[in-house]
């Protein structure tokens, strides 16, 4: 990755610690504010609700929600949608369960980023395809992506097909992949790593994962309701399988855009927001010009910044599939929380008008 654009995002985290201990923060409820009182103009804000409630421009799109300088400014729902059902966060499940492993390891419960994968199950002696490679893989590999197995999610009979047919045994299945080349040397999107995430919470801290972000994520954010996808073992689909509110997606989106600090309490280890939300890949090609992202981190996406605003700026996404985004934009103090039931193009609706709108708002 060049210089230039590694600079940008250190300069973007150091803006994130900067406004990490700004108020307010929400108890019960949101503050709400209006986004003229938080420097935000109204008319290209107002022309987008226009457009999604209208649903030809932007089909599909179920919520929209606007957080700047700590203030709900925009929450708008769409068709049967409202602010009490949850929502599939597809995707965006595997940020939180990031968060999750930088809250074990702060505790101590789970060594660091370099442990190998197959030490968190010693019991397990009779894994296939077993070779030097996986032996050498790590639970950094599974947060960026690089696990070096030959899983995917290309059609109806790829490992991800398979693993999400099944009812139990999918750590089994993840520990079982041929591997294809060298841990930590490229890129796939990999949910089964992040699955098997779910194995190693349990193994480590006795809790299964929804257990354990309920009491160390939730809880201290006043996330109260949850929905999970388990399995016939008890795991939580820690890939993809978590439903939330919209305004609980922007909870969690608002502890991150603060270093990981909920008013007077560090949820997340400050360090482990900072180096999820580095560019540990760099990310190039269609899919990448589509969706604006330039790299990744620890199950974060990093997207471009706004093209009209300071050059060294930059976008953190959480995504997921059918248009779920939490988008963190720290040189503004800004989140915006999209849920859709969108396919194919339509999916990606919510990042074109992130940025031909919402950040056009921007009072420069």
């Amino acid at each position: 990755m060049k210089w230039t654009r590694i600079s940008a995002v250190i300069l973007c985290l150091l803006v994130l610690a900067a406004i990490a201990a700004k108020a307010p923060f929400p108890t019960d409820d949101w503050p709400t504010s209006t986004p003229a009182e938080q420097g935000l103009s109204p008319e290209p804000l107002d022309e987008l609700v226009r457009d999604l409630h209208d649903g030809k421009r932007y089909p599909d799109v179920d919520s929209l929600l606007i957080v700047k300088n700590g203030y709900l400014v925009v929450e708008e729902y769409f068709g049967l949608w409202n602010a009490e059902r949850l929502h599939t966060l597809q995707s965006v499940s595997k940020s939180i369960t990031s968060a999750l492993i930088g809250i074990a390891i702060e505790r101590g419960e789970i060594r660091g980023v370099d442990e190998k994968i197959l030490g968190f199950f010693p019991e397990r002696t009779d894994i296939r395809n077993l070779d030097a490679r996986k032996r050498a893989m790590t639970l950094e590999h599974l947060l960026t992506m690089r696990s070096g197995t030959d899983y995917n999610e290309e059609g109806p009979e790829s490992p991800h097909f398979q693993l999400n047919s099944l009812r139990r045994g999918w750590d089994r299945f993840y520990l079982d992949r041929p591997m294809v080349t060298d841990p930590g040397t490229h890129f796939q999107y990999d949910s089964g790593g992040v699955i098997l995430m779910s194995s190693l919470l349990k193994a480590r801290t006795g809790l299964h994962a929804d257990a354990y972000a309920e009491r160390h994520l939730f809880a201290p954010l006043g996330i109260t309701r949850t929905r999970w996808e388990r399995n016939a073992e008890g795991h939580p689909h820690t890939g993809g399988g978590l439903d939330l509110r919209p305004r609980d997606m922007a909870r969690f989106g608002l502890l991150y855009l603060r270093g990981g600090r909920w008013g007077e309490r560090q949820v997340v280890p400050a360090d482990w927001v900072e180096t999820s939300l580095k560019p540990h890949v760099e990310l190039s090609g269609p899919q990448a010009k589509a969706t604006h992202a330039v790299a990744y981190g620890y199950l974060w996406w990093i997207l471009h910044g706004d093209p009209a605003g300071p050059p060294d700026g930059c976008v953190y996404a959480a995504m997921g599939y059918m248009g779920q985004y939490i988008f963190l934009v720290p040189e503004y103090d800004l989140v915006v929380v999209a849920t859709a039931g969108a396919y194919g193009v339509d999916q990606l609706g919510p990042i074109e008008f992130l940025y031909s709108h919402i950040l056009k708002a921007v009072r420069k």
